[in-house]
């Protein structure tokens, strides 16, 4: 992974929820929420909570005793997340790094993350580290995206910019949010970490906007794909994403558009210890 890539900062953490949270992440996290809750937790970690969807999803289901910890590697979507929540005595809000977690062994249910795992620098040794902190048959529970082609704003905005910067096209929605598709490999990465019980489902959903223009912004200002457009040629991103609006209009019309997306939904359970 890109240093860059780990850098989720400046305006970023509000356009991603601004934009990027309704068009693609509100159904999985409902959908991950409904499944966490399902499993009747008493304790909680969440890992890579960028701005908070899940939390918000989760918490109205956990009990009234429960405790959940809710943790990112970068600060300002932590601290986005928490200004978001209403305040909740059950929630601690905590910047961690997922390699390196800061919890004894075997304290927590359940181990959620949604659309994070696809960051791990490691993530074999991010497993691990789930398994961990998990009581004895505790659950890890998150999602991850399918290949770009079957995400098909994220494959549209990719395919526009790879046009305007034909000697460097930037390809982190394809490298990073969409690289870590393969369920083979997913499964192998979880039995090295000493998971066994292993279930993986795929998921599609729709995504739904206004216009055009709210998908282009959305990936164009609101993921870290900004940073890739403006380390291209500086005062280009505006340019760049009207290029990109201009395209999905082409493709899905001009009114409220519709498109598919796709992931993986990953559940793993931790044997005795």
């Amino acid at each position: 992974m890109l240093e860059a890539d780990k850098i989720f900062a400046g305006s970023i953490p509000e356009n991603y929820d601004r934009y990027m949270v309704p068009l693609i992440f509100e159904p999985y996290a409902a959908d991950i929420a409904q499944r966490a809750g399902s499993l009747r937790p008493r304790t909680v970690l969440e890992i890579a909570a960028g701005t908070g969807v899940v939390t918000r999803a989760l918490a109205p289901k956990l009990s009234s005793d429960a405790s959940y910890v809710v943790t990112d590697l970068n600060q300002p979507m932590l601290d986005y997340a928490a200004s978001r929540h209403q305040p909740d005595g059950r929630i601690a809000w905590r910047q961690a790094d997922a390699m390196a977690l800061p919890f004894e062994n075997a304290v927590f249910d359940l181990v959620v993350c949604q659309f994070g795992a696809m960051f791990f620098p490691d993530r074999i040794a991010a497993y691990r580290e789930a398994k961990r902190v998990l009581k004895s048959c505790g659950h890890f529970l998150f999602n991850v995206w399918d290949r770009i082609e079957d995400n098909v704003f994220a494959d549209d905005v990719t395919k526009a910019l790879a046009q305007i910067f034909p000697n460097d096209p930037p390809r982190f929605l394809a490298r990073t949010p969409h690289g870590y598709h393969d369920v083979g490999q997913i499964r192998s990465d979880l039995q090295a970490a000493g998971f066994s019980e292993i279930v993986i489902e795929t998921r599609t959903e729709q995504s739904r906007a206004s216009s055009p223009r709210i998908p282009a912004i959305a990936y164009c200002q609101g993921t870290l794909l900004r940073n890739e457009i403006e380390a291209r040629e500086a005062g280009k991103l505006q340019a760049a994403t009207d290029y990109a609006a201009a395209a999905i209009e082409a493709r899905h019309g001009s009114g409220e558009v519709a498109a598919k997306i796709q992931a993986h939904v990953i559940l793993a359970t931790a044997g005795e210890a």
